[in-house]
């Protein structure tokens, strides 16, 4: 089993975390499958109040009994209450692990540790894994540009982990951006990570709550076919993120400054699921669809990563999960054997004897 030491501190088998996509498509059905699984699941906040937040963790520790973590946006759209209001919510149900993403979250993590709670930040940039690093966190997730969904940082993983991982050691980081197989898993290790973030990948899990034509999208999509914009910045302005090259973005990316003027004379497209309430969407909203979203979808936000084109089929959580293990210890059991025994693998190829978890 493929084990580093971000199981032994998060106390799971697998180095993987699942993405926490929101505010709705990070289902709690899918943490649960991943956590089971023997990775970490991870569920947005989602724009929940306190209470019904609180509902959702009991929830979701009725589908597990294993680790999981909830996501909670610094400084991110507008919401009715505090971004402590929510933290208080995860602080309450001493959640096992809580992720923080695009703002400072230094003012919460000594009042996690005293309850015992793993704390991590995503970033997109030494310096922010350096404040990160300041304030404590147990572990740090470097996303690197490629990844979907909004993008803190400038850098690719490839270059952005290394720096990051040396730049915090010994801090526990976690690769995040252009992974969707065990290969990238094996590159991650190779670059100093300790695990993987699975976000694109898992829209076409079976468990996600992926909306039928979204999901037929990232099934159809290649590597070429995303681009990092500000375009759906309505509620959330000027805040990149990397989504699907559709027909309507494709028609809007040369006045993409439009999704971000907050007009109030954009109609409305449809509408969709937020913090347990049914709201309207105006035209370049920032919420992707999610199973029940209703209207005019083929005008909504695909968030997805460059990783899009390595998604081929809908599988199970769970077999994407133990693919990604099996794929990444063949793959760095043959590189080893390719270094040091280059006789014996005259008739070896990487990957030949387990499946590309497509």
């Amino acid at each position: 089993m493929l084990r580093t030491r971000l199981c032994e501190l998060l106390g799971i088998e697998i180095p993987v975390v699942g993405a926490p996509m929101g505010p709705e498509i990070a289902s709690l059905e899918l943490a649960a499958a991943i956590s089971n699984a023997g990775g970490l699941g991870m569920i947005s906040f989602g724009g929940y109040a306190p209470v019904a937040l609180k509902e959702r963790i009991k929830k979701l520790r009725t589908l597990t009994s294993k680790p999981f973590g909830v996501n909670i946006l610094l400084g991110g759209p507008h919401l009715p209450l505090p971004e402590g209001a929510f933290v208080d919510a995860c602080l309450d149900q001493r959640v096992p692990v809580l992720s923080f993403f695009w703002g400072d979250c230094t003012p919460y993590v000594e009042k996690a540790h005293k309850l015992g709670i793993k704390v991590c930040d995503q970033v997109g940039s030494v310096s922010a894994a350096k404040r990160a690093e300041r304030a404590g966190v147990d572990f740090i997730i470097a996303q690197g540009v490629e990844a979907g969904g909004h993008v803190a940082g400038t850098v690719g993983s490839m270059v952005l982990v290394p720096r990051i991982a040396d730049s915090v050691a010994p801090v526990p980081v976690v690769a995040a951006g252009g992974i969707a197989d065990g290969r990238g898993l094996a590159a991650a290790l190779a670059l100093g990570a300790q695990g993987v973030v699975l976000g694109t990948r898992l829209l076409a899990a079976a468990e996600c709550n992926t909306h039928e034509v979204y999901r037929k999208k990232i099934l159809a999509a290649s590597e070429e076919d995303t681009v990092r914009t500000t375009l759906f910045g309505n509620e959330w302005p000027n805040a990149p993120h990397r989504t699907l090259r559709t027909p309507f973005v494709e028609r809007w990316l040369s006045q993409e400054r439009r999704g971000s003027e907050q007009r109030a004379d954009e109609p409305i497209v449809g509408e969709v699921s937020f913090g347990g309430n049914r709201v309207l969407l105006r035209r370049f909203g920032g919420i992707p669809p999610a199973s029940d979203a209703v209207g005019d979808v083929e005008s909504m936000d695909f968030l997805a990563g460059q990783a899009v084109g390595l998604v081929q089929e809908v599988k199970p959580a769970a077999e994407i999960i133990h693919q990604v293990a099996a794929q990444a210890e063949h793959t760095l059991a043959v590189t080893h054997a390719f270094m040091h025994y280059p006789e014996t693998l005259r008739e070896v190829r990487l990957g030949s004897s387990v499946p590309v978890c497509a």
